[in-house]
């Protein structure tokens, strides 16, 4: 019997005891209720699923990426994790693709940031899983197959010719003997083992021989940032988006304008949706603003679409979230961009390296040494009378529209968080608004002027839901029925 992971729908939202986690892949999610069942917080299951997500999806993240957090403390406090580090100190060109595009990695910096802060556990134990399924191998997927055979030029151009995983085929076992060295020396060094010494001069090696600037002193510095989020008031709802460098802050004038406007369940939801997607999306270079952008969003018509454009047509990284009973509730993604990032590979670690660099734009987002580009990344967290949500999706500019989507289903149209989850979206991509087929508001957004294909249900580029949060004191998950991502609870 071949198994599949598109079999049910919708997905049901699940009640745990110790905690609860939903991530990208079944086996990540299994890593997070291990380290949960053990003892840990849920900053260790997100940590540990993470990590597992680093062996499982090499295309999508990985220890040569970033990631972002938001971390909603028992107490109440919220707190921003921005793992994504700038551009070499001596780089005098961007590109988006090999050495020159790479940025500095923060994964691993972000990692100790929070399981420093937050973890119960040794980091050791919460990197167990992973290493062990580095070790054990698992079976390489059709879809990993197929983005490896997409880049497979820029890899072979990247140094990545003797790396396993381009000699496998769907159904094969991968095993990644250097990745599980290496995670088994940060859970007992730290950043150290990555960020220092033999790793950091093996990666500053790599970048040097594809063209870029990166070296180890720009590897040393420390990468991760804590800050205060940005934050949306809804009548007594607070929602929660990363600062600066993310992009989160366009979900943040999107549902700013929503309340703007004083619209309710019976406007025109997802033709308003579209059109506040695209007056965000113009201020896209200008996000480093933050708040200060809420003054400057473009009125929208509520009638007519106005095909402004803005979001772009690519997406990738993978998403986990995570609640304990103590009342810890963590939204994360993490990314090294496009697949498989730079295609600079690194075979002393087993993993590529980002190019994040190509997030450069024009503007005050234009290419700097030294300088953060904007960032894809945007988690969300909403804080509700009732509990709180902790909210992420993969798909680049994507992110901020599924997120939208789901969070106008679930407090203007008043629909369960399962069932706004599991609805038919669109998105706006390079002109066109793609919907999935079977929307109910395809018809109207085709009245209204909007340019819209059908898509099959289920495509990719509507991204995959992952959500956990406190439903009272009961920690509970929900996984989206598109791609792979799973939920479970302890």
């Amino acid at each position: 019997m071949r198994i599949t992971p598109f079999s049910s729908r919708p997905r049901p939202v699940l009640g745990g005891q110790r905690g609860a986690v939903a991530a990208a892949h079944p086996l990540a999610t299994a890593a997070g209720q291990r380290l949960l069942m053990e003892g840990g917080s849920a900053v260790d299951a997100l940590v540990a699923a993470q990590a597992a997500l680093c062996v499982l999806a090499p295309d999508a993240c990985g220890l040569g990426g970033d990631a972002f957090a938001l971390v909603r403390e028992p107490g109440g406090r919220v707190l921003a994790v921005n793992g994504a580090g700038p551009s070499a100190r001596r780089a005098d060109a961007m590109a988006t693709s090999g050495g020159a595009s790479v940025t500095v990695p923060g994964l691993v910096d972000a990692w100790i940031a929070l399981h420093g802060r937050w973890g119960r556990r040794p980091l050791e134990a919460v990197l167990a899983p992973a290493v062990g399924l580095a070790e054990a191998g698992f079976e390489v997927s059709p879809a990993l197959v197929a983005a490896r055979t997409a880049q497979e030029a820029r890899l072979l151009a990247g140094g990545a010719g003797e790396w396993a995983l381009l000699r496998l085929g769907s159904g094969d076992r991968f095993v990644q003997p250097a990745l599980a060295r290496l995670l088994r020396a940060i859970g007992r060094e730290g950043r150290a083992a990555f960020h220092e010494g033999p790793m950091a001069e093996a990666i500053a090696r790599a970048v040097a021989e594809a063209g870029g600037r990166l070296d180890a002193e720009d590897l040393r510095a420390e990468v991760a940032q804590l800050a205060e989020p940005l934050r949306v008031e809804w009548g007594d709802i607070r929602i929660h988006v990363q600062p600066p460098a993310s992009q989160g802050v366009l979900l943040a004038l999107a549902l700013h304008g929503w309340r703007r406007g004083g619209w309710d369940g019976a406007a025109p939801l997802d033709h308003l949706g579209v059109e506040l997607t695209q007056a965000a999306f113009a201020l896209r270079d200008d996000a480093a603003e933050g708040a200060a952008l809420f003054d400057r969003l473009p009125d929208v018509d509520p009638e007519r679409a106005s095909r402004r454009g803005g979001p772009r047509a690519y997406l990738h990284t993978a998403g986990v979230a995570c609640a304990d009973a103590e009342g810890l509730v963590v939204s994360s993604l993490l990314s090294v961009f496009d697949d498989f990032g730079s295609g600079v590979f690194v075979p002393e670690g087993g993993f590529t390296l980002n190019n994040r660099a190509g997030g450069f734009t024009s503007g005050a987002n234009a290419f700097a040494p030294g300088k953060r580009p904007v960032h894809t990344l945007a988690p969300a967290l909403i804080e509700h009378p009732d509990g709180v949500a902790a909210l992420s999706t993969p798909g680049a500019d994507g992110q901020v529209q599924t997120l939208l989507q789901v969070i106008l289903r679930w407090l203007v149209r008043q629909d369960d968080l399962a069932s706004a989850v599991d609805a038919p979206r669109w998105r706006s991509e390079d002109g066109r608004l793609l919907v999935e087929r079977g929307h109910e508001a395809t018809a109207d957004l085709r009245a209204r002027g909007h340019a819209v294909e059908e898509v099959a249900p289920g495509d990719i580029r509507f991204g995959a839901v992952t959500a956990a949060g406190l439903s009272g004191a009961t920690p509970w998950s929900l996984g989206d029925w598109r791609r792979t991502t799973w939920a479970g609870v302890a």
